[in-house]
């Protein structure tokens, strides 16, 4: 009886000790991720989002999230990246939304629009007006989700070999201008292409385009474009250009709800320090143009330019809103949104501004 007794005893307390440990067994399993990004090895800021993503869910989760990044230099796909996480050959990727228009048309409006929202403004619509749902309802039809990867703030509308002085020098202008930015300019008349990051410079300077648009000073200066193009124009296509980290959906539901969570917070830290280390490098790297190359000449497009560049853009806009449901509601979102924080923008940041200029 007592050998049966304490038999009983140390099943008992076996399956006990059992089942106490399991929570630390689970605390302590790694969980590792691999992300593909558009971007070439070592691309500064662009690729400082992921891996500064990864180093703070791993510090965050204590080692028990691990995330490996490959670049375009190995998985050799730069505009791959959407294929790529959603067969789950990726559980993650880093990338711009508008590269994936062709495939998904909706995906576009997710990275920016001409003569659109600011990035405070952006970030707002995200985050507390409607976006992120909005770019759930979009990607999780492809066994993805989507958040915001980083933000580039106002970009700069290109460099050209030759100055824009009227409607007349946009025909035929074979430019690199990805997203809705280049159906405006093919409607216009230019021959618009994308191209990725590593290859831009070599077709500028063999004139495989004769215009470019990347970014602003913050990565236009290590590029060197102003070397081959010295008309660099002032922004109008991209006001706050927002990447984009993507997640296969069955690569997140394996992670436990708490890892889960520090991934979101690692992404949204990691996106807004982006826009901070853009708009930084930019004011550095500026300053650093005007003393350096001063042989840049900074235009805007004349009024003709912008007012067609304009009608093309709400033409296409109604065109799009016209023959998809789902367009509309994206653009309807937008609209309504930019209406409101429009209003204060200009009481506020753009006020300030304009009483500084007196």
């Amino acid at each position: 009886m007592f050998k049966m007794t304490f038999k009983k005893t140390l099943i008992t307390a076996a399956a006990c000790t059992a089942v106490l440990a399991m929570p630390a067994m689970a605390a302590d399993k790694v969980y590792k991720l691999k992300l593909a990004e558009t971007w070439p090895t070592n691309f500064p800021i662009f690729g400082d989002a992921p891996k500064n993503m990864a180093e703070l869910a791993n510090k965050m989760s204590n080692g028990r999230l691990q995330i490996t990044i490959d670049s375009k230099n190995k998985h050799k796909a730069p505009f791959g990246v959407f294929d790529m996480v959603r067969s789950g050959q990726y559980d993650m990727g880093h990338s711009a939304s508008y590269y994936w228009k062709g495939k998904v048309p909706n995906t576009l409006y997710f990275t920016t629009m001409p003569f659109g929202m600011t990035a405070p403004e952006q970030y707002g619509w995200f985050y507390h007006g409607g976006g992120q749902e909005l770019m759930d309802e979009v990607y999780g039809k492809y066994n993805l989700m989507s958040f915001p990867g980083g933000n580039t703030g106002n970009q700069m509308g290109g460099w050209f070999q030759k100055e824009i002085n009227s409607l007349d020098d946009l025909q035929g202008l074979k430019m690199r201008i990805p997203g809705f930015a280049g159906e405006v300019m093919a409607k216009l008349g230019a021959k618009p292409t994308n191209i990725p990051p590593g290859e831009l410079y070599t077709a500028l300077e063999r004139r495989t385009i004769d215009a470019l648009e990347w970014v602003g000073p913050s990565l236009d200066l290590r590029m060197g474009f102003h070397k081959i193009a010295p008309f660099y124009y002032t922004g109008w296509h991209e006001p706050a250009t927002e990447l984009q980290f993507l997640i296969n959906k069955k690569a997140y539901a394996k992670l436990p709800a708490d890892l889960q969570q520090i991934l979101k917070t690692a992404m949204r830290t990691a996106a807004y320090d982006m826009y901070i280390q853009s708009y930084h490098e930019s004011a550095v790297n500026w300053a650093s143009m005007k003393s350096e190359f001063p042989n840049i000449q900074v235009k805007t497009f004349p009024p003709e330019v912008i007012t067609a560049m304009r009608k093309a853009n709400d033409e296409l806009l109604a065109e799009k809103a016209a023959t998809d449901p789902l367009a509309k509601k994206i653009l309807d979102s937008q609209s309504t949104y930019m209406a409101k924080a429009r209003e204060w923008t200009n009481i506020s940041d753009k006020a300030y501004l304009n009483s500084l200029s007196d």
